[in-house]
């Protein structure tokens, strides 16, 4: 890193906490006497994302086996687009994510998909609002005549223990995010993927009692406190060891 690395990790953690580029751009300029455009900013956020989700991906979590999905409206490049999200009930931790500019049958599979690539045990529920999309994605990717069968849950009652409130939550987070950035640009940003970071493994929740999901899931990377120069860390000793083994 040419800058000071606390310096780095600070801009990442402003950025997905809602300071805008700029914001950071000018933070560092008033506190610390640094000229660091917000473009540059943006590049750091690109590259060390990406570099973190590589890494991340090796990781598997110990989950409650009760999903949750669910998907909204995000503006990019001025068109509207469509946030699909599935978590993990008791752990909150985030599966997967993806932007799609339709809300049909094979985006919510490629939804469930992705989330199958990260857990090893067949989940015991799937819960889901009533968009017909579900039901045919849930048939390809969860249904099987063998059991034990994962049960599809779309009917969500108003009132009782079956809900969607856990990821209506999270995109809750999500929304007020969006709000910052006053939509994102392009598809292709660090901004969907690094917030699942930031969901997962640096933001605490209250309703885990000061855990990450991660730690609720059972993931310990032993994290110092400043959570995104370790992960930056770990990622960067995954890529060496990679590099490494495909010299050899």
């Amino acid at each position: 890193m040419k800058y000071d690395p606390q310096i780095i990790t600070a801009t990442i953690d402003l950025y997905f906490k809602g300071v805008s580029l700029r914001k950071i751009s000018d933070h560092l300029r008033q506190l610390y006497g640094l000229q660091v455009d917000f473009s540059t900013v943006y590049r750091w956020i690109n590259r060390y994302v990406k570099l973190m989700t590589e890494y991340l991906a090796t990781v598997t979590p110990q989950l409650s086996g009760e999903f949750h999905a669910d998907e909204m409206k995000v503006k990019i490049a001025g068109e509207w687009k469509w946030l699909w999200s599935i978590m993990d009930k008791d752990t909150r931790f985030m599966l997967a994510s993806q932007i799609t500019e339709k809300r049909e049958s094979e985006d919510a599979r490629r939804l469930f998909a992705k989330a199958k690539t990260i857990v090893k045990v067949k989940p015991q529920a799937v819960v889901t609002d009533g968009l017909p999309a579900y039901r045919d994605a849930f048939n390809k990717e969860f249904f099987t005549l063998r059991k034990p069968r994962t049960e599809h849950i779309s009917h969500i009652r108003l009132a009782g223990d079956i809900n969607n409130n856990p990821i209506e939550r999270l995109q809750g987070t999500r929304r007020e995010r969006d709000k910052v950035l006053r939509g994102m640009k392009i598809d292709e940003t660090p901004i969907r993927e690094g917030f699942d970071i930031y969901y997962n493994y640096v933001r605490p929740h209250m309703s885990l009692e000061g855990k990450t999901p991660a730690e609720k899931a059972n993931i310990n990377l032993d994290l110092d406190r400043n959570k995104w120069l370790s992960l930056i860390r770990k990622s960067l000793e995954h890529q060496g060891q990679k590099e490494k083994e495909g010299f050899n």
